[in-house]
């Protein structure tokens, strides 16, 4: 039956309907009411056990959350449950995907957040609860996490569904999935005491915790009818808005009858007269930029790009970063707890290690790479020499991000491979169920390297890239690849994850790569083309001629990752990430005029009188 049509039934549930039992699991108390931010994030990648993420976008949310927590941020985050993850990948012999579900339940791994809300959608009740899950910062701070749950007894059989899969079903089930985190996100903080100063929408997905605030702000009961431009312009001082994508397939759109559907009239309505509307499609951006008072992309390229695809409003930007002590391998944390050990409260600290040998980075590094050989030999009976130059590719497979562009000219990579005494190559990456052109993508990755693969190159491409997985990579990686078409990439934080382990990443100059190239020095830029093999031949060239040569030299490719640690691992992190979004969108001091410094001035000549 189609979601329309059930949404038709009008199956109110009982007034009443159960809530999730009692729980063992106890958690601390805390007084929410000291929160002052937020954040809402479709996706949050909270612990590699929970399938709570899908890539990227999940990964930056913990990531900035387990920041939040080292430092004793007043923070609080929603998202979804997510109680069937988002997929499994399965790859057979010739790269053909298939999924399966990632199944958990929240009722034997968490506690129960303590409040349930019902709101109205599809033209009947539904009845939301959550589940908390603790982020627990360096120091013991806490940022509580409530997951919601629609899988409620009472509530409709499609509605309980609503929170099962991370991006499954049709438009229908996502603006049904995007109304739960936003309206009921918004309600159930508040039941629970927390009224936060600032909300966060982490992408347009968390866009609707607009309409929560707005309905919030009337008398209840009230018609959002009676909402004015003071109520929207008052709802936009409490929210700011981080968009990471600038291809327009990214921009969540749902049509007028679905929007009436799901919302209902007096909501679809107020949204059309607040302009949320885009090629009269809901356009869950334009619900963000309506509803903010602070607009960034996630690097200083995308910032640009954005300020270009939405230029009635004023996009900042403030470039991604990635948890430290998350991605940093073991080797490398013994090290660096001993020659800095306040690296986990400052990352400004990496800077130090340009007071260590670079051998002792290299011989850290050695361990993560002996790990990655023994994880590729156990996932898929090959050898990798630890001795011979091996790149990474680990993506979400998108035809955008060109995860073949590296076997663009197959007989000049095996030249290469035979000329500087072998090369290993590993790829992964998911492509979404119903991305039929990035599930060819990984095959044509596997037709390839099957032609090639032999003594002096070889490459593998291992199933279902996760937490885990990333993290063996890019710690174990000698050089980080990444060739995204410009300027599609909007950030990428895999190769941050790889600079803190001291790998030096070739690039194409987009993104965080911008800001992170000092060629020869950190890694090395990909030249610009006008098509996929010109682009290609000048990786080719850099690999050649610049990479194989310095990796030849193990001293200089030592002081390279040195170099990678201090000036790139200092400052791609989310410890200086949050730190920009808390100075300058969260609690922005105000402009300094010259009324200020007047007063200022006459201040400092009563002192000095």
């Amino acid at each position: 039956m189609s979601p329309s049509k059930i949404a038709d039934k009008s199956a109110t549930p009982p007034s009443t309907p159960a809530e999730p039992a009692a729980k063992t699991i106890a958690a601390p108390a805390i007084d929410l009411s000291a929160r002052a931010i937020a954040y809402f994030s479709m996706e949050i990648a909270l612990s590699p056990a929970l399938p709570t993420y899908s890539g990227g976008l999940g990964m930056l949310a913990g990531d900035t959350l387990r920041s939040a927590a080292d430092t004793g941020a007043p923070m609080v985050a929603v998202s979804l449950v997510h109680r069937r993850g988002y997929f499994r990948q399965h790859l057979d012999a010739g790269g053909q995907q298939t999924e399966s579900d990632v199944s958990w339940t929240p009722e034997t791994t968490l506690p129960f957040a303590g409040e349930c809300v019902s709101i109205t959608m599809q033209g009947r009740a539904i009845k939301v609860c959550a589940w908390r899950f603790d982020v627990v910062g360096v120091a013991g701070h806490i940022i509580p996490v409530f997951l919601l749950d629609t899988d409620i007894e009472g509530n409709d059989p499609y509605d309980r569904r609503l929170t099962d899969h991370l991006y499954g079903g049709d438009t229908y089930y996502r603006l049904c999935q995007e109304t739960v985190l936003g309206i009921a996100g918004v309600l159930l903080l508040h039941k629970l005491g927390c009224l936060p100063a600032v909300y966060h929408m982490n992408e347009g997905h968390a866009a609707l915790l607009a309409l929560g605030l707005l309905e919030d702000r009337l008398a209840a009961g009230a018609s959002l009818s009676a909402a004015t431009e003071q109520d929207r312009l008052a709802v936009a001082k409490q929210c700011v808005f981080t968009t990471h994508t600038p291809v327009p397939a990214g921009h969540d759109q749902f049509g007028p009858d679905q929007m009436y559907a799901i919302l209902g009239q007096d909501r679809a309505k107020a949204l059309e007269r607040f302009g949320c509307m885009h090629n009269n499609l809901l356009n869950m951006t334009y619900v963000a930029l309506r509803f903010s008072r602070w607009v960034n992309g996630v690097a200083m390229q995308h910032g640009k790009v954005s300020q270009q695809m939405f230029p009635d409003y004023h996009v900042e930007s403030i470039t991604n970063g990635v948890h430290a002590a998350t991605w940093i391998s073991a080797p490398m944390q013994k090290l660096f707890d001993q020659e800095m050990p306040r690296w986990r409260h400052d990352n400004q600290y990496f800077r130090s290690v340009y007071g260590l040998k670079p051998a002792r980075i290299a011989n850290a590094h050695s361990v993560g790479k002996r790990k990655l050989i023994e994880e590729i030999e156990a996932r898929s009976g090959v050898t990798f020499d630890e001795s011979v130059l091996t790149l990474g590719f680990a993506r979400r497979v998108a035809t955008y991000k060109r995860a073949s562009l590296l076997l663009e000219d197959p007989k000049r990579l095996a030249k290469i491979a035979r000329k500087i005494g072998g090369l290993q190559i590993v790829y992964a990456g998911k492509a979404h169920p119903a991305d039929t052109a990035g599930k060819g993508l990984i095959k044509e990755v596997f037709d390839i390297a099957g032609k090639i693969h032999g003594n002096s190159l070889r490459i593998i491409y291992l199933e279902n890239y996760d937490w885990e997985l990333g993290a063996t990579l890019t710690q174990g990686v000698d050089v980080w690849v990444n060739t995204p078409r410009r300027p599609y990439e909007a950030s990428g934080t895999s190769g941050m994850k790889a600079a803190l382990n001291g790998v030096p990443s070739l690039s194409i100059l987009d993104g965080w790569w911008i800001e992170g190239c000092a060629e020869d020095v950190t890694g090395w830029a990909i030249e610009d083309g006008d098509s996929d093999e010109a682009e290609a031949a000048s990786l080719y060239d850099k690999l050649e001629h610049n990479i194989a040569p310095l990796y030849a030299r193990p001293n200089a490719w030592a002081r390279m990752m040195q170099h990678c640690i201090a000036m790139n691992g200092s400052f791609f992190n989310t410890d200086r990430m949050l730190g920009q979004y808390f100075a300058n969108a969260y609690f922005p001091q105000a402009p300094r005029t010259e009324e200020d410094e007047t007063h200022e001035e006459l201040a400092e000549a009563a002192v000095l009188a």
